[in-house]
């Protein structure tokens, strides 16, 4: 947590035990944070010197912290000027950058990305340095679930159905109320990503040497890109809405989990996937569905949804919930 300021995880520790215990010695410490004395003794020497610990002078052999509000303050204080420094360095560099490309004629329309770090830090710097959206096209070949959204930027990705159990993670579907505007389609034609609609990313098809991605500034093939990216986002299917019906199993309506099951199935999750998105079993899954496939009174799990739908148990996204009464 005080990285941020220039704390190691060692340093930190040391503080944080010193502040709790008000003084300590050195074996105290090293055995409270199961590290040699050696060690223990080099975080306490760097917290010194960064005014963060001092030896007591009432109590030879023994070590006191600096009062937190004052010493971390300091700290904090210090790293603001930087990163002023920092932003106004970077705003220097960016205008003339800019005037570089006014005078030879406007940037490069596109940027060859190769190997696997170079390529993962432009997809953070996409995503990072976005103000106000990102949108992108995921397919199933795309690993690891969907990333964090900076806050106060929208996300919009369309997910190609077969890669909807790894987009998103054990617990991603809370992410579709937290920054994602989720939906779904059998088929992107490629992995995009595009930060502002002024700058995309299209990873290539990987080489022997690593991945190869292509960064695309502002130009027709940018506008292009977008308006692809938006006949997508409207053939998809919009992810279903969960009203938040209370959990009651003995009501002749459906819990939270039968809720959260339904909307994953409709979403296009294999039962397997489904279970493994929230953390059930298989069987609980088909379980859950056949009870409530019996309680509206059918045999299809196409009808199933469409009961659903009917008696406001889920929405359509943007759509207010439904006021209909539950016949059973």
């Amino acid at each position: 947590m005080l990285s941020a300021i220039g704390l190691d995880e060692a340093q930190e520790s040391a503080y944080r035990a010193l502040v709790a215990l008000g003084s300590a010695e050195v074996a105290d410490l090293a055995g409270r944070l199961t590290l040699p004395e050696e060690e223990a003794v080099r975080a306490l020497r760097r917290l010194e010197r960064q005014g963060l610990a001092a030896r007591s002078p009432a109590r030879p052999g023994r070590w006191v912290a600096a009062p937190p509000g004052v010493a971390l303050g300091a700290l904090l204080s210090r790293q603001r000027h930087e990163l002023a420094r920092a932003e106004r360095a970077a705003a220097l560099l960016d205008k003339e950058y800019r005037a570089e490309l006014a005078g030879t004629g406007g940037p490069e329309v596109l940027e060859v990305v190769s190997g696997t770090g170079p390529v993962a830090q432009r997809f953070r710097q996409l995503r990072l340095t976005a103000a106000t959206e990102v949108c992108s096209l995921v397919s199933g070949r795309a690993p690891g679930p969907l990333p964090p959204v900076t806050e106060g930027v929208a996300h919009r990705a369309v997910i190609e159905r077969d890669g909807l159990g790894d987009a998103m993670a054990p617990g991603g579907l809370d992410r579709a109320g937290a920054g994602h505007r989720l939906r779904v389609t059998d088929r992107v034609p490629t992995d995009l990503m595009i930060a502002d609609r002024s700058l995309a990313l299209i990873p290539l098809t990987d080489r022997a040497s690593g991945p190869v991605a292509l960064v695309v500034h502002a130009s027709g093939l940018l506008d292009a890109l977008a308006a692809l990216f938006e006949a997508v986002w409207r053939e998809a299917v919009p992810l279903p809405t969960l009203t938040g019906a209370a959990p009651d199993p003995d009501a002749a309506r459906p819990d939270a989990t039968d809720l959260r099951i339904l909307s994953l199935l409709l979403m296009g999750l294999t039962d397997a996937s489904t279970a493994k998105q929230l953390d059930l079993g298989l069987r609980t899954v088909q379980r859950r569905v056949k009870r409530l496939m019996e309680l509206v009174g059918v045999a299809t799990r196409l009808q199933l949804g469409w009961h659903a739908y009917e008696r406001g148990w889920i929405s359509r996204p943007g759509e207010a919930p439904r006021e209909r009464p539950d016949t059973g």
